[in-house]
């Protein structure tokens, strides 16, 4: 399990499940309006990925959010077997791309918008 730190953790929920097709693993109201969500990879890909999608705000999550973003960097990389075809599927759902399907070296990447404050990158390698 790893933590992406997110705007809104019920817009990410969304984001992650209904866009990208992570399935929930754990979804528990902690009062006061506070969330506590997991995703994952969908039933039996491997490795078994969770993210848990981390409120963004506090002293140390909102100025690292914010130098990642800044630099352009994306905060979680995410393997395809397809980029090009992740990229087309996910553009006709809307999502931003501010890195279009490029080579780089031994890899196709793309870079998105998740929409909750992180860009994500897509990696395949090269056949």
């Amino acid at each position: 399990m790893t933590s992406v730190y997110v705007d809104d953790v019920a817009k990410a929920h969304a984001f992650y499940t209904d866009i990208l097709g992570f399935e929930t693993r754990i979804r528990m109201d902690m009062g006061g309006g506070d969330l506590f969500v997991t995703v994952g990879a969908p039933e039996g890909a491997q490795p078994d990925l969770q993210l848990l999608l981390e409120p963004g705000q506090g002293p140390i999550a909102e100025p690292y959010r914010r130098s990642v973003r800044e630099a352009g960097l994306p905060a979680i990389v995410f393997s395809v077997d397809d980029v090009r075809a992740q990229y087309e599927r996910l553009r006709g759902l809307g999502v931003l791309f501010p890195q279009e399907p490029q080579e780089q070296g031994p890899v196709i990447t793309a870079v998105l918008d998740d929409t909750v404050g992180n860009l994500i990158q897509l990696a395949q390698p090269k056949v």
